[in-house]
């Protein structure tokens, strides 16, 4: 009788695939929250506008969505090209996040505005970094 043992091979990055679908779910969650918080905020009495123009809701979601489709490309890139691709990852897009902010500072809006533009940036990234991250080979 022989036994053979199977060994898993936890080293192997994961597939696009699995980075996309896990981005997309995370896209998904972020685009709702940072609406959901929007609205939270609206329904608050902080105003939504910025330069004297409403930005509904709606389209804190669609920018979370735009942006994090173009943080996934990142990802893509960096899991074929990085050496230590989640190293890289989380470390770009702190930074990237953090670049973000500076708009969210120089608007030309109440500074509850600004705070509430700066929290909806660090609500996606909170939920997109890590997400995507852990998709990622270290």
């Amino acid at each position: 009788m022989s036994s053979t043992a199977t060994v898993l091979d936890t080293t192997a990055a994961p597939s696009a695939r699995s980075l996309l679908r896990g981005g997309a779910v995370a896209t998904v969650l972020a685009a709702a929250a940072t609406a959901a918080v929007a609205t939270a905020g609206a329904a608050a009495g902080i105003s939504l506008a910025v330069s004297g123009a409403p930005i509904p809701p709606a389209g804190f979601a669609t920018l979370t969505v735009v942006f994090s489709v173009l943080g996934l490309a990142i990802a893509l890139l960096l899991r074929r090209f990085a050496g230590s691709p989640r190293t890289a990852w989380v470390r770009t897009t702190v930074a990237l996040t953090l670049l973000s902010l500076v708009p969210d500072v120089l608007a030309d809006a109440d500074t509850s505005t600004k705070v509430l533009l700066m929290v909806t940036h660090l609500v996606a990234a909170a939920i997109v970094i890590p997400a995507v991250g852990r998709r990622l080979h270290a």
